[in-house]
């Protein structure tokens, strides 16, 4: 049995290595074997299989001049670690390098190989094969290129737990452990790089994209993670489409239809070079100009897509490189290649035909340079002058610096370097198990496994616990997920003025170490957009909006499609493509533009205004007419007429008025809280007092005129002392209602930003609104006491009480406060005081006219109507009029008794008040000797009521001018008056009427 796998297992080996003959690989012996997986090739030949005979190995076609430089790097690192004295001394390595011709088949092929290899050391068949060529098992592979070829590689080799190093593949799929067991790479995932191209997309504030991938294991993941980064920024993507280089011409021309159809300008593409360059070319053929394309690292620099002839169509593209490292003597070791000297590389022969486009004498009729040519180089990079049909011998004395080709491009080396890194990475393993101490191994109980006798797997745990400093004096180290984080250049691809050569300008760079928003930098002054304008291209689904505006949703269309929608009255926006409006603070409101806030404008019934100057005018005039009037009383104190109104409480009332007046005045300007609250105490308090005086003067005379014998009680209760205790008392009530309000709910200044949007208005919070009630209704409760007790005295004499312009003023008061309410309930703002103040003035202004302006007219302008005789003539004829009145009931109600007895008796009483019914005097004097008469002696009044008129003559002494006489007068006035008031009451019971 282990005949017959040893048997099947060298047969299989010499299936392998019949289909990779000497000039389809690069090999050398040594004593640990590295295995190298490099794409010589773009792609393979289509051929149909139609398995009527036995199925050949595909060809590789198209010359990859890339690929060879980075298989050259491999060498060139191995070569240096075997000169080395401090790095594996006395220890070889050597090499086994295949071309994966950039499939997957081939990969795996050559893959196969090392597996096989591996396969018959571990069966140990020396006892059975005699092998004298005899090649050590491939303890590491370093590649592959592409992600998708990597991962079938991955898949493989993680069988047998050899460990894989790849120099360009960055699926992030790849980071998966439980899957890739045994995959490590030296470049960074794609995840860091598709975060990256959403920041440069964010950077230049493009919103509206599409998305090209290749159709595999690289450009699928890729794509996914940015449209994740694009969703959590806002960008939005038109379209999204897969590509191959296997795809046939319909599948292409319809990807190509959908890019000129799309109105998004910037097009992210995570693709490789061959995946990618057949979509190019037939954009190239259609002439689709104006698109950036942003490209991933695996086509950023591809030579492929990088010609000349493709730059009017992708000369706006901005790309990932990866950050370029420096290799010492690499450059010399490019220049030696030579078909004679590199005997180890059998890919070497093809390169030089290719490179100068000849063949060498000794290649055969199938060699894989005369099969390349004849399939045609189609990248044309390399190709020369020849023709499909004709080339011409190579010398073999070429100077290979004279023809400029990718593989003497090693001004910014980072594939190549990669690679570099990759070799030195699993020689630092291989040194970590040379210089291992038995004990402090990684293995079972801290052993160190053999140098001479190391197995892959071996490798591999070394590999993932390796930490080295590379030779630019960088720390290396795999992380858990197998990846080296590094940093990404960003490039923008220029045309060269001096060749016309596609060159790639470095004007940014991305740190993944830095923390977000600080990652991405880019100089914008470098980038040229379609090979030589400045200004940043428009990739917007819709225009800007402006600052002021935000952006509105259109239904049915991507939320990148909008459009600009006003921003509302105290909103504003202060960018441009605001999402959302900021809503102004609380004192701003939005300007014209709505592009910033403006302190609000600030009302309140100002001092300044004409309003309030009109209303400030009047409370003055108000006052001066006030102090006018009590400057008056004061002045004529001791006339009649001022006697006769209760000279002290026309004080009291005039200094009520001022108060009124006065208060009137903390309605107007700012609102404080002192002003808050003590204006409506002091209109309550004011108009209280004004009221209660009126009251209690109307009242007094009423019942002084009314009782029917004055007596010293009435004199005792109605004496000044107890007139003033009642005006405090209707005041205090007042003062207990405001002390209460201020105490419970004290009024306060208050901003009001509900009532006009753009305005504040500065008020007062009145506190509560019963409050109020409770204090106006108290005063119109008083007012209509005096209006009832002025209506009752509205025949009294007029010098005492002027009882029909007490009702008028009361009816002036009771219009204006009825009329406030509803006023004051339909304002707002500044006005809610104007109204008051309105009201204040009005009622102030009708109580002092009505009540003193009559007054003052007699006192200044009819001085004759301002004496004794004209108080007392009025008085006695009031009190004739009441007693005639009393003695026409009396009379009546006797007659009808009379009358009912059957008889009536009469009697005329004799007195000094004449009587005269129907007839004339019969001695009438001119009317101005009457009235001097009148002034001089007294006076006569007529009254009439019922069927007859009174005649009522009065006269008065002088009183003598000497101070006796003036004492005997006042004794024997007082005992007169007392004497008249019984003889008036008599003369009430008495008097006839005809």
């Amino acid at each position: 049995m282990t005949l017959y796998s040893c048997c099947l297992i060298l047969l299989l080996f010499t299936w392998n290595t019949a289909a990779y003959g000497p000039n389809q690989r690069a090999q050398k012996k040594g004593d640990i074997i590295l295995g190298g997986l490099f794409p010589i090739h773009f792609g393979v030949a289509a051929k149909d299989q139609d398995l009527k005979s036995r199925p050949e190995s595909v060809e590789c076609i198209r010359y990859n001049f890339r690929g060879f430089r980075w298989l050259q790097a491999m060498i060139f690192a191995i070569e240096e670690i075997n000169s080395s004295p401090t790095l594996l001394p006395n220890m070889t390595l050597g090499y086994r390098i295949f071309d994966t011709c950039n499939t997957v088949s081939k990969a795996l092929e050559a893959t196969l190989s090392f597996v096989a290899q591996n396969k018959i050391d571990s069966l140990n068949l020396d006892e059975f094969c005699n092998c004298s060529e005899h090649i050590p098992s491939t303890i590491a592979v370093v590649g592959a290129t592409g992600s998708g070829i990597s991962t079938a590689v991955a898949n493989l080799l993680g069988l047998f737990y050899i460990p894989q190093v790849s120099y360009a593949s960055s699926s992030r799929l790849l980071s998966n452990k439980n899957q890739f067991k045994s995959f490590l790479r030296t470049i960074p995932n794609d995840e860091h790089q598709a975060t990256a191209m959403a920041d440069i997309i964010e950077y230049f504030r493009w919103n509206w994209v599409g998305t090209i991938a290749a159709d595999d294991d690289y450009g699928r993941p890729g794509i996914e993670k940015f449209r994740e980064e694009a969703e959590e920024r806002d960008i939005c993507i038109d379209f999204s489409e897969l590509i191959s280089q296997y795809s046939d011409e319909e599948e292409i021309q319809q990807v190509v239809e959908v890019i000129q159809n799309s109105t998004a300008r910037v097009i992210v593409v995570f693709s490789s070079g061959p995946d990618l360059e057949p979509l190019i070319k037939e954009i190239v053929r259609r002439n689709i100009t104006g698109k950036i394309w942003l490209a991933s690292e695996a086509w950023a620099s591809s030579s492929l897509i990088a010609m000349p002839e493709f730059f009017r169509v992708i000369g706006s593209t901005i790309g990932f490189a990866l950050k370029a490292g420096q290799i010492p003597g690499f450059r010399e070791f490019l220049q030696k290649v030579h078909p004679k000297k590199s005997t180890n590389n059998g890919f070497a022969k093809e390169f030089w035909e290719e490179t100068f486009n000849c063949y060498l004498p000794d290649g055969s009729k199938n060699s894989p340079a005369s099969t390349s040519f004849h399939k045609g180089h189609e990248d044309g990079l390399g190709a020369g002058n020849g023709t499909a049909a004709f080339r011409p011998p190579c010398t073999g004395d070429e100077n290979i610096t004279s023809v400029e080709t990718p593989y003497m491009d090693y001004t910014h080396l980072r594939i190549s370097y990669n690679v570099y890194l990759a070799v030195y990475s699993i020689a630092h393993a291989l040194q970590d198990i040379y210089t291992c101490t038995p004990g402090k191994g990684l293995f079972t109980n801290g052993s160190c496994a053999d140098i001479k006798k190391v197995e892959a797997w071996q490798v591999l745990k070394h590999l993932r616990h390796l930490n080295f400093t590379n030779n630019m004096g960088e720390q290396v180290d795999f992380d858990e997920f197998g990846d080296l984080v590094g940093n990404y250049s960003i490039i923008n691809w220029h045309l060269s003025p001096e060749d016309g050569s596609v060159v790639f300008e470095e004007v940014g760079h991305y740190n993944v170490y830095a923390k977000k928003g600080e990652r991405l930098f880019i100089n914008e002054n470098k980038i040229l957009w379609s090979g030589f304008s400045k200004e940043v291209p428009f990739s917007n689904c819709s225009r800007d909006c402006l600052p002021g505006t935000r952006k509105g949703i259109i239904e049915g269309e991507p939320t990148c499609c909008f459009e600009c929608v006003d921003c509302p009255d105290g909103e504003y926006s202060d960018e441009t493509d605001a999402s959302a409006c900021d809503k102004c603070p609380e004192d701003y409101w939005s300007n014209e533009n709505h592009t910033s806030c403006i302190p609000k404008q600030i009302e309140f019934l100002s001092w300044t205004e004409p309003f309030g100057i009109a209303l400030t005018l009047f409370a003055v005039l108000g006052i001066f007419l006030t102090s006018f009037v009590l400057g008056v009383f004061t002045k004529f104190r001791n006339t009649p007429i001022v006697k006769a109104t209760n000279r002290e409480l026309s004080y009291l009332l005039l200094f009520s008025l001022l108060c009124c007046f006065s208060s009137s005045l903390f309605f107007i300007g700012e609102p404080q809280n002192w002003t808050c609250r003590l204006r409506q105490p002091a209109f309550g308090i004011s108009f209280v007092l004004c009221i209660s005086c009126i009251l209690v003067k109307t009242n007094r005379v009423l019942l002084v005129f009314e009782a029917k014998i004055p007596t010293s009680l009435h004199r005792k209760w109605w004496g000044l002392n107890l007139q003033f205790l009642l005006v405090f008392l209707c005041t205090f009530v007042q003062i207990v209602i405001c002390v209460i309000w201020l105490y419970t709910a004290p009024p306060s200044s208050y901003r009001n930003h509900e009532l006009e949007d753009e305005i504040i208005f500065i008020t007062c919070h009145e506190g509560s609104l019963m409050a109020l009630g409770f204090l106006i209704g108290y005063t119109c409760l008083l007012a209509a006491i005096c209006f009832f007790f002025a209506f009752k005295s509205r025949k009294l004499p007029e010098n005492f009480n002027e009882a029909k312009f007490i009702t008028f003023s009361m009816l002036i008061f009771f219009i204006v406060w009825i009329s406030f309410i509803p006023a004051y309930a339909s304002t707002y703002g500044k006005f809610v005081s104007a109204v008051e103040v309105i009201a204040i003035l009005a009622a102030s202004f009708g109580l002092l006219a009505c009540i003193f302006f009559n007054k003052v007219y007699i006192i200044l302008f009819k001085p004759s109507r301002n004496t004794i005789e004209e108080v007392r003539c009025s008085t006695a004829a009031h009190a004739f009029k009441v007693a005639a009145r009393a003695t026409l009931r009396r009379s009546n109600v006797s007659r009808k008794r009379s009358n009912s007895l059957g008889g009536s008796t009469g009697s005329t009483p004799s007195s000094s008040i004449s009587s005269k019914s129907n007839h004339e005097d019969p001695f009438p004097l001119p009317a101005s000797a009457e009235r001097q008469r009148q002034q001089q002696r007294g006076c006569k009044q007529k009254v009439s009521f019922g069927s007859g008129t009174v005649t009522l003559s009065l006269s008065f002494e002088e009183p003598q001018k000497n101070a006796m006489a003036n004492r005997n007068a006042k004794r024997r006035n007082s005992l007169e008056a007392q004497n008249s008031d019984d003889s008036l009451m008599r003369h009430r019971a008495l008097l006839p009427l005809q």
